[in-house]
């Protein structure tokens, strides 16, 4: 389990090694609205690919190791420490003005303009709408349910689909 402290100790050392996280996920869910609201097992984060050396060697100074998931690839790995507290890792680059690279897909970089707080101290995150489209695609369990009715309630948002939500980025590769 992730409780608050532990996610504010994580933030503070990514911090004084000079790495920026965003953060995503249920903890950003929960940043979003100021309070922890359910548990969490794990924190997902995005972090910058070249900062992903510095990052590592931070994750294992501190007992972590990668450990394989279902969902793993080049960009995103799973880091457990031996209290079963979980980093579930995105990396991803920054393409030009006004985008970002992720797992060979191109997105706005306005999503990461979310701003939160956990544990009492302001913290980067996806924003609502993000948060909002990236809980959408899967088999929600509780917890997701959950995650998406705070956002729908916190925000005045309402849940569309994926055709229905464009990017900047859609017709750029049309003539």
């Amino acid at each position: 389990m992730m409780c608050d402290h532990d996610v504010v100790d994580f933030l503070k050392k990514a911090e004084r090694i000079g790495v920026d996280v965003w953060i995503d996920g249920g903890w950003g869910v929960d940043a979003l609205v100021g309070q922890q609201t359910r548990p969490h097992n794990d924190i997902d984060i995005f972090i910058q690919k070249n900062d992903i050396a510095k990052f590592t060697e931070m994750l294992k100074s501190n007992g972590y190791r990668e450990t394989k998931m279902e969902y793993t690839t080049l960009d995103h790995t799973a880091w457990r420490d031996d209290h079963d507290r979980t980093i579930d890792l995105h990396l991803f680059e920054f393409e030009g003005a006004g985008a970002l690279r992720f797992e060979n897909e191109i997105y706005p970089s306005d999503i990461f303009n979310g701003k939160g707080q956990i544990g009492g101290i302001a913290v980067h995150c996806l924003t609502a709408e993000a948060q909002l489209l990236y809980h959408q695609g899967y088999e929600q369990k509780e917890k997701d349910r959950h995650d998406v009715q705070l956002l729908c309630d916190t925000f005045g948002l309402k849940i569309e689909t994926k055709k229905q939500i464009h990017s900047p980025f859609d017709n750029e590769n049309q003539t």
